[in-house]
């Protein structure tokens, strides 16, 4: 599970998982069985091991109230990964929605709304699944038909909304575009324009995006080299 607090992730892992090679690249590792969360913690690239259901609540309303502008990233380690997951989404109003990477020629479809470089992306309607919703929110922000070739992650991220917190579930697909001569951007929702970009024009422009699309287009390409070798 990965949740972007102010576009920062935050991870959620299993102890048994951590390896050396995963644990080298942090700049504070911290033991909240030694020592007290606190908010001067939250710097760099943060481990905590042993994190527990009150820790994590405790993190949640030090980054409502500021988010540190020099934290990169937090990585919570705990024995009860599903515990500890149950007990954030807890805190928030949990909403769905779907989105997805289409493709066309070896190239991406990216659109350009609020300055920013993004993907088309929507909330579920009632009753609606994610693969319809991820379909039917492309083809109206973009104009363009398309039909989901593969799962490629699950995002959350966190906002707030009239005075209540929201958790935002997004799952992305891959996508084969099959009609795209109605390609438009939507202005309602103020999109400005679309592009098909190739994977390395895509790193170019997503330096203004947001780290929540370009984890999206990083497990992408991981979807992508399993395809490939067909697993």
């Amino acid at each position: 599970m990965i949740i972007f607090f102010d576009d920062r992730p935050c991870k959620v892992v299993r102890t048994s998982r951590l390896s050396a090679e995963d644990t080298a690249h942090f700049d504070n590792i911290v033991d909240l069985r030694l020592t007290k969360f606190t908010v001067s913690m939250l710097t760099g690239h943060v481990l905590f091991l042993n994190t527990t259901g009150s820790v994590a609540v405790q993190l949640i309303e030090a980054m409502e109230k500021e988010v540190p502008k020099d934290l990169l990233s937090i990585t919570m380690a705990t024995r009860e990964k599903s515990i500890l997951e149950d007990k954030i989404k807890g805190q928030y109003k949990v909403i769905k929605a779907a989105g997805g990477v289409v493709i066309k020629d070896d190239k991406y479809l990216l659109m350009y709304r609020r300055k920013k470089w993004d993907l088309p992306k929507g909330k579920l309607d009632k009753g609606e699944n994610s693969k319809s919703a991820a379909v039917r929110e492309i083809e109206e922000e973009t104009g363009v038909k398309a039909l989901i070739k593969d799962k490629i992650c699950t995002t959350w991220h966190t906002y707030h909304y009239n005075n209540c917190r929201i958790l935002k579930k997004t799952k992305w697909y891959l996508l084969d575009c099959t009609d795209d001569t109605a390609m438009s951007p939507q202005a309602e929702e103020q999109i400005e324009k679309l592009e098909w970009l190739t994977p390395k024009d895509s790193k170019t422009v997503l330096v203004n995006s947001y780290s929540s699309i370009r984890y999206v287009i990083s497990a992408l390409a991981k979807t992508q080299i399993r395809s490939e070798q067909g697993l």
